[in-house]
C-alpha cells in the first residue's frame, strides 16, 4: 500500500471519531504506550473496550487523518507491545485484542490500527488502576451509571437453542409449518424466490439457519416440529398457554395449550383473541373512529419476543392471559436482557445480546421478528396513535411480563396526546408513567420539569399547565386545578378568618375548613401536614396561637 492507499483505507474503514474510534498522532509510541493517565493508549483501550470495543488508528494527525507514521518504537514490536497491554489493562479479552501493520511502500511511515474488544460481562477494564469510558470522542474516567450497567450485565455463555437433538430428523417436523416457513423467507428475500422454490427442504432449512448440516436443533423443533415429536425436547417445555379472564376474575372462563410448531401456533393464538371492534370518540369530533381493539402487530410482536428470549431451561410455559375487552398480557420466564425498556425505544440501534442466539436468527430469518430490531419501539408508536396507553414492562421475579392495553383508559392522558402532537416518544412514555402514577427517576422528573410538563413533589407528580392547557377539554383542566390546589397564603387567611368569625377552631375544625380543598395528589399524611405547616407559620408570624384549653385563636 501506498501512502495515499493507507490514508483512503482509513478515511472509509475509520472516518470519524466516536465512542469506538480513536485517531491518534503518538509519534513516540515508547512514551505513550504506557504514559499519563487519560491521555496514553492503554486508557484510550480501556474506556473503548469499557463501551462496545473498536479500533484505535496510531499515527496519524487528530482531525485531518494526515499520515505521520510512528517515529519512535522503542523496544516496541507488535507482541510486546501487545503483551504490555494485556499486563497494563486488567481484565481486557486479549484473545480478542489484535494490532495490524499498515507500512507505506513510497514513504516507509507505519500504521497501527489497535481492534480492541468489549469488556467480557460484569468485568470493566482498567488502566492506571482506574476504569476508562468515552462519552463521544471524549475520554473520562467512568461514571457510576455506567460501571453499574457493565456490573448488572448477564453473562450468556451456552445457547440453549442451538444443540442438535440426536433421535430427531426431518421426519420429526411438520410440513405445513416447513411450507409456511418457506413463504416466510421469501417475503424476507423476495429477489431470491425462484432460487429459493427450488430447494429441497433440508437445503431451505439450512439455508434458513433453522437446522445445521441436516442436523435439527431445538430451535427447529420449537418452531417447526410435529406436536407428537414433542417429547423431543423433554424435559424442556416449548408451549403457549392462552387463558380468558374477565376483569377481576381469578378464575378462567376459557383456555388452551398451544404446543409446537409454534410457527403456527402464532396463528392459532391470534385467532383465539377477542381482537372485536373498539369505538373512540375524538375531541371535537361528532363521528367516532373504529378499529380493532389490538393491533396485529402488538399481539405477535410481545409473543414472537416471548418465543425468541424465553429460558427455556425453567421448563415452563409462555402465558397468554387476556382480560376481556381490557387488556392482554405476555409473559416468558428469563430476566430482560437490555438494561431498560427505555434504552431500546430510545436507542437507534438494536440489541446484541440474546439468551436463544440461535433460535433468533432462525426467527428472523422467517420474518418473525424485526430484521434490525425496534419492533418494541414499534409497538408503543403504535398504541400512541391509537391514543392508548403505553405497553407496561414488569420484570419481576425473574420473568418478562409485558401488558397491552385495548382501549383509552384515561380519555385526558388521550387528549393530551391529540392536542400536543410534538410530544416525544420517550416524553409520552414518562407522562404516561405520571398519569398511572407510577414512580419516575429522579433524573426523569427533573427532565420533566425542565421541559415544564409535570408539576408538584416527588413522589405525586401530575401534568403541568403547559401540557393540559392545549387541551379544550374543561375536566382536564378543572383537574389540574384540583392537582395544584391554592398556595398557603390562600389557605392561612381562611383559617384567620375562621378564628375572627367564630373567635376559636379547633384541629378538627380546621381540618373540616381545609382538607377537602387541598390538592388531589396529596395524601392524608400529607395534607396533614400542610396543615401543620400552616398552622406554624401563622403561629410563628404571630397571628395565632394555642390556648391552655386546646383552641387554635387570635394572638
Amino acid at each position: 500500500m501506498t501512502r495515499q492507499d493507507i490514508s483512503e483505507y482509513i478515511r472509509i474503514q475509520y472516518p470519524s471519531e466516536n465512542e469506538g474510534c480513536e485517531w491518534k498522532e503518538y509519534k513516540n509510541l515508547q512514551n505513550s504506550l504506557c504514559g499519563h493517565e487519560g491521555d496514553d493508549v492503554v486508557s484510550y483501550v480501556s474506556a473503548i473496550s469499557n463501551m462496545n470495543g473498536g479500533t484505535i488508528v496510531i499515527g496519524v494527525k487528530d482531525k485531518t487523518l494526515e499520515i505521520i507514521g510512528i517515529q519512535n518504537f522503542g523496544n516496541y514490536s507488535i507482541e510486546s507491545a501487545k503483551t504490555k497491554i494485556a499486563e497494563k489493562c486488567r481484565n481486557l479479552p486479549i484473545e480478542n485484542f489484535n494490532i495490524n501493520e499498515l507500512k507505506a511502500e513510497d514513504t516507509g511511515e507505519i500504521v497501527w490500527i489497535l481492534t480492541i474488544p468489549k469488556h467480557k460481562a460484569k468485568l470493566p477494564v482498567y488502566a492506571h488502576n482506574k476504569a476508562w469510558q468515552r462519552i463521544g470522542d471524549s475520554l473520562i474516567e467512568m461514571k457510576g451509571e455506567r460501571q453499574a450497567a457493565i456490573l448488572s450485565e448477564l453473562e450468556i455463555t451456552d445457547d440453549w437453542s442451538v444443540q442438535i437433538v440426536d433421535n430427531a430428523s426431518i421426519n420429526d417436523l411438520d410440513p405445513d409449518a416447513i411450507e409456511k416457513a418457506r413463504k416466510e423467507y421469501i417475503i424476507r428475500n423476495p429477489y431470491r424466490k425462484a432460487e429459493i422454490l427450488a430447494w429441497d427442504n433440508i437445503k431451505f432449512l439450512n439455508k434458513a439457519k433453522v437446522t445445521i448440516n441436516g442436523k435439527i436443533t431445538r430451535a427447529a423443533l420449537v418452531l417447526l416440529g410435529k406436536e407428537e415429536s414433542e417429547y423431543l425436547l423433554n424435559p424442556y417445555v416449548a408451549c403457549i398457554r392462552w387463558s380468558l379472564r374477565s376483569i377481576g376474575a381469578m378464575q378462567n372462563k376459557d383456555y388452551e395449550i398451544l404446543s409446537i410448531p409454534l410457527l403456527l401456533s402464532i396463528d392459532r393464538l391470534y385467532n383465539k383473541v377477542r381482537n372485536v371492534k373498539y369505538r373512540l370518540v375524538q375531541p371535537d369530533s361528532l363521528f367516532p373512529d373504529e378499529m380493532l381493539r389490538y393491533d396485529m402487530f402488538n399481539i405477535r410482536e410481545p409473543l414472537n419476543n416471548a418465543i425468541a428470549h424465553q429460558d427455556y431451561t425453567k421448563c415452563a410455559r409462555i402465558e397468554v392471559v387476556e382480560f376481556e375487552d381490557s387488556h392482554i398480557i405476555f409473559q416468558n420466564h428469563g430476566v430482560f436482557l437490555p438494561q431498560s425498556v427505555e434504552n431500546v425505544v430510545t436507542k437507534d440501534c438494536p440489541e446484541s445480546v440474546y439468551r436463544n442466539r440461535f433460535l433468533v436468527e432462525a426467527m428472523r430469518n422467517l420474518n418473525m421478528i424485526e430484521t434490525e430490531g425496534g419492533g418494541i419501539k414499534k409497538m408503543f408508536i403504535k398504541q400512541r396513535v391509537r391514543l392508548f396507553p403505553m405497553p407496561e414492562y414488569d420484570f419481576a421475579d425473574g420473568k418478562v411480563r409485558v401488558t397491552i392495553t385495548g382501549k383509552v383508559i384515561d380519555e385526558n392522558f388521550a387528549r393530551i396526546l391529540t392536542e400536543n402532537p410534538n410530544i416525544s416518544l420517550e416524553e409520552i412514555m414518562l407522562l404516561d408513567k405520571v398519569q398511572k402514577q407510577k414512580l419516575i427517576s429522579d433524573e426523569q422528573a427533573a427532565y420533566l420539569r425542565k421541559k415544564k410538563f409535570i408539576e408538584g413533589r416527588k413522589p405525586l407528580f401530575y401534568l403541568a399547565h403547559k401540557v393540559v392547557s392545549k387541551t379544550k377539554d374543561i375536566g382536564l383542566k378543572s383537574q389540574y386545578i384540583k392537582n395544584r390546589s391554592f398556595d398557603d397564603e390562600y389557605f392561612m387567611k381562611m383559617i384567620v378568618e375562621y378564628i375572627k368569625k367564630f373567635g376559636q377552631a379547633s384541629r378538627k375544625d380546621i381540618d373540616d375548613l381545609i382538607k377537602n380543598k387541598l390538592s388531589d395528589v396529596l395524601n392524608e399524611r400529607q395534607k396533614n401536614n400542610k396543615i401543620d405547616y400552616q398552622l406554624k407559620k401563622l403561629k410563628k408570624a404571630g397571628i395565632v396561637r394555642f390556648s391552655e384549653d386546646k383552641f387554635w385563636i387570635l394572638a
